[in-house]
């Protein structure tokens, strides 16, 4: 009886050890080699690879790499671009000041519950004192500064562009300007420059390159695809660098890759989120139903740049994905590329890793999804409804009633939602148009 425990047990610990693998972390220096593992000992689907890298070469990509558990599996550059080409990364580069004003936070340079002024000084906005002494770093980190971002410039970080238009914690609204003045706050909090201290905290401990530079009000971080990827490694493995913590305020770790308001539930502290049941964009004040990548795990969390500055992390899986480089059909934040990169690459790895829409669920199905010239709808039940195809301004484009395709050829590229009223039931289902 023993013998056969003792078998059954290595049994069982061959069987874990050839499946759950320990994370790998490239040397931190550049000039070593960065491990890879092949498609194929992963029983990924090679002739799927060729169709993922003529989309990203189709949507102007530069450089693109998936990590499974920190090793690389899929490295491809375009055009003139290598492996030592440097981009920008845009709003992507959110989620680096996110982790720098944790790591301030943590050594007791500020709080994110301190006032703003205590760091730019009072009056550095055009709102009424009283509404002012209300903006936190914490609400810069969450996109509720109640700052209007509808001024011409919402960049613009001069105190006559940042007007009120709500108490701070009571509206989400993405706006650069509140956000890129996070940098001034880590600057007067710790008294290094931006560069300096993301040296010290960020990129020696990691191997990172890249830095900081201005570029109109915007303060914007240029690095390496593989530095992106390094980033997302160690933001895969909650902020700890092969066996050194980075950051230990297990707390703020959390709240970064967490919803952080009740507004809108796929934002943490500046990182996009996967999986909650309903999403806020740009520009708007629309909750729309969903979540921002049905294609992607539920537990993918995002940082996410204009024209497609993309470092994606889904840690059930193992999986860290950057995109680097140009797409003229996106605009402040790359949702549609996203999800339509991980739709693409779900077909690499022969399986499905997205999730279910709730809202999909029931009698009405619409495909192909993503569309190019027509979407066709099945009513399973045969029923009787009439619909609306809108934008993500929420403005109505085309109606319909009982038609089971649509002709979306006209539209630009982007996501779209179609709302179908019957007379028990409404139902809004996403759809993606490329």
């Amino acid at each position: 009886m023993k013998k056969l425990v003792l078998v059954i047990l290595l049994f069982t610990i061959g069987f874990v050890n050839s499946y759950s693998q320990p994370l790998y972390f490239p040397p931190t220096n550049n000039n070593l080699p960065w491990d890879t593992i092949s498609p194929l000992a992963l029983n990924w689907c090679p002739d799927k690879i060729d169709s993922l890298y003529s989309y990203l070469s189709n949507q102007d990509t530069k450089g693109f790499i998936v990590l499974k558990d920190g090793k690389i599996v899929l490295e491809k550059y375009f055009g003139t671009f290598t492996k030592d080409s440097l981009w920008y990364w845009a709003s992507a580069g959110k989620t680096l000041t996110s982790f720098l004003v944790g790591k301030a936070q943590e050594e007791n340079y500020l709080s994110i519950n301190d006032t703003t002024s205590n760091y730019l000084g009072v009056g550095w906005t055009n709102c009424p004192p009283q509404k002012e002494a209300l903006i936190k770093i914490k609400n810069q980190l969450m996109m509720t500064s109640g700052l209007d971002d509808g001024v011409p410039d919402n960049h613009c970080t001069i105190d006559s562009c940042l007007v009120y238009q709500a108490d701070a914690g009571s509206r989400w609204a993405y706006h650069n300007a509140p956000y890129t003045l996070l940098e001034d706050v880590i600057v007067n909090a710790t008294n290094l420059s931006i560069n300096n201290y993301s040296q010290a905290k960020l990129k020696s401990p990691t191997g990172m390159d890249g830095f900081w530079f201005t570029s109109g009000y915007d303060n914007v971080f240029a690095s390496t695809p593989r530095s992106m990827a390094r980033f997302g490694l160690l933001a895969q493995n909650d902020f700890v660098w092969n066996t050194t913590p980075l950051m230990n305020d297990t707390t703020y770790r959390h709240q970064m890759v967490n919803t952080s308001q009740n507004l809108n539930q796929s934002y943490g502290y500046l990182w996009w989120l996967n999986g909650k049941s309903s999403f806020m964009v740009p520009t708007l004040q629309t909750v729309f139903p969903g979540s921002i990548c049905p294609n992607a795990p539920s537990d993918m969390f995002s940082g996410i740049g204009k024209n497609g500055q993309l470092v994606s992390v889904a840690k059930s899986k193992g999986l860290v994905m950057v995109r680097m480089g140009n797409n003229p059909n996106t605009g402040e934040v790359s949702i549609a590329l996203l999800d339509s990169i991980w739709r693409k690459l779900n077909d690499a790895m022969c399986a499905s890793t997205g999730i279910t829409e709730n809202s999909e669920i029931n009698s009405i199905m619409l495909y192909p999804n993503p569309a190019n010239d027509i979407l066709f709808i099945q009513s399973a039940n045969q029923l009787r409804y009439s619909g609306t195809v809108s934008g993500l301004d929420d403005k109505i484009i085309l109606n319909f009633i009982n038609s089971n395709s649509i002709d979306v050829s006209g539209l630009n590229n982007g996501i779209y939602f179609l709302t179908i009223n019957s007379e028990s039931s409404r139902q809004v289902i996403r759809f993606i148009k490329q």
